[in-house]
């Protein structure tokens, strides 16, 4: 009897081999773009950075500190604008230099996205069962081509170091209940005033202690700084702070908060401060609200998110290298979108609506509102919808993002709600 023909081979589309090319194509085609979008902000030569060390040598050789002033084409003149507390930690790279200052500030800024960037995504790799490594390769490369991480390191900003001490805190510290909790938050909050919207956020979530702590680190560091520099110190918290001028222009674009949006408006002329607090009462209560919401839900990521948008929209001054708070947003839509059933029309189009949001808001963060646009030196009143829409992009998307931001439910199960207070 003939032996039967031998059965054809079973087709697979499992090709490790080919799977693997295309991530290392995808990968250097995201690595080959970085370039071209770094390239607008090499103007810059760490403008900021260079403030900040000069002011530090004006201050050694006895000057007030709050005196010096770096003229800028812009904004006509900008001054050293962070409280004391920043000024001692920074005085000791005054004795190196540049060059040096500049690389480490590099580095570090970039060792924490890729430190901040793992601890966002982990969760969800996880989760999802995504390659790892490739994810997070992806992840680190889109996160630095997002407009907010640019613009922090063309300009030698701080803000990346700030996002490590908030994110270890609250993803970490808090929801463990560490007797640590708010120290992170507390220090930033001292060497920066924008955190310090993390320690509302830790008391509409009742957590008492870390808000205590967050406050009373706060409040030591601002008093060691006083100690050292008594007159520096009084003068910050008694006059500069108040004088938003010493920062720049509140109707320049890349000012993406409420009252940049007003002061566009209304420019050349300052906006009605009536209703500006107005707005700003109502955008921080229901933010925080649902911010509060999402950390009842054990969505610590969400919570914090949502809060970081708010603290954007409410302060007079919020530079687009503030606005870190889209990243861990996109990362909670791609989630969500990750999450959503596919076996029900509603899980589908639950699933679309995230990730078409995601991508957008991708889009929108890495093309950016200032980077490829000269928005010129003197006031211009926004006349017309479409610069309307143009030159507030990240308030509109934050305002969107406020209502839009999914809780993550299914993150109730983790340990981080067992820690909430009831």
């Amino acid at each position: 009897m003939p032996a039967e023909p031998a059965a054809p081979p079973a087709v697979t589309d499992d090709d490790p081999g080919g799977r693997t090319v295309r991530r290392l194509v995808a990968v250097l085609a995201l690595a080959a773009v970085l370039p071209a979008l770094y390239l607008p902000g090499l103007v810059h030569d760490f403008f900021d950075l260079k403030i900040y060390m000069r002011a530090m040598d004006w201050w050694s050789a006895g000057n007030p500190l709050y005196d010096y002033a770096q003229p800028d084409r812009v904004q006509g003149e900008l001054y050293f604008t962070y409280p004391p507390f920043s000024a001692l930690l920074l005085r000791p790279f005054a004795l190196l230099p540049l060059g040096a200052t500049v690389a480490i500030f590099t580095v570090l800024t970039g060792l924490a996205v890729v430190v901040t960037t793992r601890w966002l995504l982990a969760p969800v790799i996880a989760r999802h069962g995504l390659p790892r490594v490739f994810s997070l390769t992806v992840a680190v490369l889109l996160v630095l081509a997002v407009e907010s991480t640019r613009e922090t390191i063309t300009f030698g900003q701080i803000n990346m170091l700030l996002v490590v001490l908030i994110l270890a805190d609250l993803l970490f510290a808090v929801p463990r209940a560490s007797r640590w909790a708010g120290v992170g938050v507390g220090l930033a909050t001292a060497l920066k005033l924008f955190p310090g919207i993390f320690i509302v956020y830790l008391l509409v979530t009742r957590r008492w202690r870390a808000a205590l702590v967050a406050s009373v680190t706060a409040a030591a560091a601002t008093l060691l700084a006083a100690a050292v520099a008594p007159r520096d110190s009084w003068r910050f918290w008694t006059h500069e702070l108040w004088a938003t001028d010493r920062v720049g222009r509140t109707d320049y674009t890349g000012n993406q908060s409420l009252f940049g949006l007003l002061s566009r408006i209304t420019a050349p002329e300052k906006p009605n401060q009536v209703i500006w607090l107005l707005l700003v009462a109502v955008v921080a209560a229901y933010g925080l609200w649902r911010a509060a919401r999402a950390a009842r839900a054990g969505d610590a990521l969400t919570g914090l998110a949502l809060t970081g948008l708010v603290g954007a929209l409410v302060s007079p001054i919020t530079w687009t290298h503030h606005i870190y708070w889209f990243i861990p947003a996109v990362v909670v839509l791609v989630d969500a979108a990750l999450s959503a059933d596919p076996a029900t029309g509603e899980g589908t189009r639950r699933r679309r609506g995230m990730a078409a949001l995601a991508v957008g808001t991708s889009a929108l963060i890495v093309y950016g509102v200032v980077t490829f646009h000269d928005w010129g030196v003197a006031p211009v009143r926004t006349d017309s919808p479409g610069e309307f829409l143009v030159r507030n992009t990240y308030v509109l998307l934050s305002l969107l993002l406020l209502v839009a931001l999914p809780v993550r439910r299914e993150c109730g199960k983790s340990p981080q709600l067992d820690s909430l207070p009831k």
